[in-house]
């Protein structure tokens, strides 16, 4: 983030770092452990990725509408998947299934050397670079596209995260993982829970999670 974006997003009242210190400690408190991801959450301004008309909750630990029938997750649930994903170590690539509009992409943005986020929605791909463009992140890369075919053409990733739940996952997403990488996904229609994929050396690991609710996966473009 430059000086000036840097200046706008301290800010005042409920825009102020001190908002965001105080959802850190919420998130703390209800057993976020990891200070990479709690430091990568203070960082990023919340309120800059919601409407106006509701950017007093943005530090709220709930999630919020963005438009197009979609939501920016909890605080909690981003916190959450991403310490699954990070498991203590450092991250290179990662790809991010739902850009929306941008928040959880930026946070991941201040944890891993790269990541690639992929949004069908256009009006949301284009809202997610109008609400990252003045921060000027060098690492994030955005794209439009069917998120459950993935970014093939990348390489392989560290971490995949989805930001919207499939009744089963998508075959294309495990096998873009490296070797010792993490996928965390929310499973499920009208029961979701998170699932967590890792790849080792004998082939893939498989644990079910927290209880979750997000809007459902879909495929192509819109």
């Amino acid at each position: 983030m430059n000086a000036a974006g840097a200046s706008a997003a301290r800010g005042i009242g409920f825009t102020s770092q001190r908002t965001r210190d105080r959802m850190v400690e919420r998130l703390r408190a209800k057993g976020i452990g990891d200070e990479v991801v709690l430091a990568a959450m203070a960082s990023v301004p919340r309120h800059l990725f919601v409407e106006e008309a509701i950017a007093s909750r943005a530090y709220e630990d709930t999630a919020l509408p963005i438009g197009f029938e979609q939501t920016i997750s909890q605080p909690f649930v981003v916190a959450r998947m991403i310490e699954l994903i990070r498991a203590g170590r450092k991250l290179g690539r990662v790809l991010e299934i739902g850009t929306g509009c941008g928040y959880q992409a930026a946070v991941l943005a201040a944890i891993a050397t790269e990541v690639y986020s992929i949004e069908r929605i256009t009006g949301l791909h284009e809202k997610a670079r109008a609400n990252l463009r003045p921060m000027r992140i060098a690492n994030l890369r955005l794209a439009h596209g069917d998120g459950s075919k993935g970014l093939p053409d990348i390489g392989s990733f560290d971490a995949i995260i989805l930001a919207a739940a499939a009744p089963t996952l998508p075959e294309a997403l495990p096998a873009q993982l490296a070797v010792g990488g993490r996928l965390i996904a929310p499973v499920g229609v009208k029961d979701q829970a998170l699932c967590l994929i890792e790849r080792t050396n004998r082939g893939f690991v498989e644990q079910w999670l927290d209880p979750v609710h997000f809007v459902p996966l879909r495929g192509g473009k819109a």
